[in-house]
């Protein structure tokens, strides 16, 4: 350690620290657009820039080192004054539409502007040609929003290792975009939606359904029945000033239904099907010499990432259709003839903290019998606008339970929220599968975490089992290697796209503070499930019901019909 010093003030710094790094340590805000903790950092924007003393210019404080006995200084008038400069030239190529932009409230960009008093414009914006890119089903960019920080590309590229997108063009022509200027829809995009939460501004925004959910609640022919992912409840609560990780699970349910959505349900008790499902297919896999490791099939922007890097690793994918997808097509199959309900009437939403699952709703492999399993899918974004447009307030609900038949859940069911909630769930069921007994403890520690691979052996009667948990498509494309280079002690491997899990997802809540949401979202979810008495997927009686009456056992003909898919190789064009 040794001393610098900072606005006149000694504070320690470490061999190694950039300026940035030593003065956040001790709670000393400088602004950042470019920066992404973790990676190199490329001193692009400027906006950080600080005065040192002895140094004739500015410097980048991301990217500078620390040296002992500097002198800084962060807010000096030459400062401030660089960094009004640089936000009213970033403003000058950005579009006046603050109040329709999806991120007004939570831009960076914006926020700047306001903080350092920018009141005018000073030069005129000039609109690029062809700005607006909307042919994702997941995702769309507008490049007139675009301010070049570089961060979505990086998001993209070091983290993911999906590389979609990049700078294009030189000079004032530069535009982020897929090779070639093509559109996001036939490029390599796996629809994660990471780019979104990376980018400061508005150039990057999930494509919204609130108007087809918004026509079919007033259609009244439709049944509009509407599903919810296990993370939402747990980051909805952050759009509402909540403390991040408050569990609103009761007040959604009853926000929902003053909103005009006929049926409740939780995509929960379909995770736990998928437990059902997925275990009895693990168990079959080893017993009978099947393709292993098997990879969980839950996130979508997994398969399409393997359908596009990785096809050889089609087959080891579980054929078991996602959860949002599993309650889609049993809402339009077993709930509509229990209920005496038309399909065809039915209006089916999920509500999702992912982006790519509105990919998943569109692919013609995830339907039946010519249904399509989901008619819209809303981002928890989305779905906290809608509830602001509706006029809901949670000060004025009570809380209120799901709609049966898919209203029960298990806390293991609740799990698949976060990364390595789905293994934990399926070794709690593939125990009592291969043993006829259940885990002497629930808790499996092996697989929480955050790493971004974590690797076990685990002993199941007179099986050892080799997991392994991988959060993030990158860490993912790194295990992918090892295994194409021989490695074979691996049974069952969980990927969920994004970092963190679902709970992490490209859907979910964004705001300006600087707080550890995802870590709070996770020790919400573990309290959940050391809290609550139901915490395996085969104790849930309303599944052990649906087999009984529907769907017979666990992989039958009828459940194969219904909750499992195929998937095949895509090629990329750019």
């Amino acid at each position: 350690m040794f001393e610098i010093t900072v606005n006149n003030r000694v504070i320690d710094a470490e061999p190694g620290d950039t300026i940035l790094t030593a003065l956040s340590r001790v709670g000393i805000k400088i602004p950042t657009l470019c920066y992404m903790k973790g990676l190199i950092p490329t001193g692009a924007c400027r906006i950080c820039v600080v005065e040192v003393e002895g140094m004739r210019g500015l410097v980048p404080s991301c990217s500078f080192p620390v040296q002992e006995n500097m002198k800084i200084q962060t807010n000096s008038p030459k400062v401030i004054r660089a960094r009004k400069t640089i936000i009213e030239l970033l403003l000058a190529d950005h579009p006046d539409d603050c109040l329709y932009c999806v991120r007004s409230g939570t831009c960076r960009l914006q926020a700047l502007a306001e903080e350092y008093g920018i009141r005018e414009r000073l030069f005129r914006h000039i609109r690029k040609e062809d700005a607006l890119d909307m042919s994702s089903p997941s995702i769309v960019r507008d490049q007139d929003k675009c301010i070049l920080c570089g961060k979505c590309i990086r998001t993209c590229e070091e983290i993911q290792k999906v590389s979609a997108i990049e700078f294009v063009g030189r000079g004032s022509k530069t535009i982020v975009a897929p090779a070639f200027k093509e559109s996001l829809n036939i490029s390599s995009c796996i629809n994660c939606g990471q780019c979104i939460t990376a980018c400061p501004t508005g150039a990057l925004r999930e494509n919204s359904s609130l108007q087809e959910v918004s026509d079919a609640i007033a259609d009244p022919e439709k049944i509009v029945v509407i599903q919810h992912a296990p993370s939402v409840s747990i980051s909805l609560a952050e759009e509402f000033g909540m403390k991040p990780g408050t569990d609103i699970n009761g007040l959604m349910t009853a926000a929902l239904r003053r909103m005009g959505f006929d049926y409740v349900f939780e995509t929960a008790f379909s995770a736990d099907l998928t437990i059902m499902e997925e275990a009895t297919e693990l168990v079959g896999r080893i017993t009978k010499n099947g393709v292993l490791p098997m990879f969980t099939s839950c996130s979508p922007g997994w398969i399409k990432f393997v359908e596009e890097f990785y096809p050889e690793f089609i087959p080891n994918l579980s054929t078991c259709k996602s959860p949002q997808s599993m309650l889609g097509a049993l809402i339009k199959s077993y709930f509509a003839e229990k209920m005496g309900i038309d399909p065809r009437k039915i209006f089916s939403v999920s509500v999702m903290p992912c982006t790519a699952k509105k990919f998943e709703a569109a692919r013609p492999e995830i339907g039946h019998d010519n249904l399509s399993d989901l008619d819209a899918v809303i981002t928890t974004r989305e779905l906290a606008r809608f509830i602001r447009m509706s006029g809901i307030d949670f000060d004025h609900l009570q809380p209120e339970e799901a709609d049966l038949p898919f209203g029960e859940r298990s806390t293991a069911g609740k799990l698949f929220a976060a990364t390595g909630g789905v293994m934990e769930a399926a070794l709690r069921t593939a125990h009592k599968l291969i043993t006829g007994k259940e885990l002497k403890s629930l808790k499996i520690e092996q697989v929480r975490g955050t790493e971004g691979i974590r690797e076990a052996k685990l002993k199941i009667g007179d099986l050892e089992l080799g997991i392994a948990v991988v959060n993030g498509v990158g860490n993912a494309r790194n295990l992918l290697e090892q295994i194409k280079a021989g490695r074979k002690d691996l049974h069952f491997v969980e990927v969920m796209t994004c970092p963190g899990g679902c709970l992490g997802g490209g859907g979910q809540p964004i705001t300006l503070e600087d707080t550890d949401r995802l870590k709070m979202r996770t020790n919400s979810l573990y309290n959940i499930d050391q809290s609550e008495n139901l915490r395996t997927s085969h104790d849930n009686v309303s599944v052990q019901n649906l087999y009984k009456e529907y769907l017979g056992v666990p992989n039958s003909e009828k459940a194969h019909h219904l909750l499992h898919t195929v998937y095949e190789k895509r090629n990329v064009l750019v």
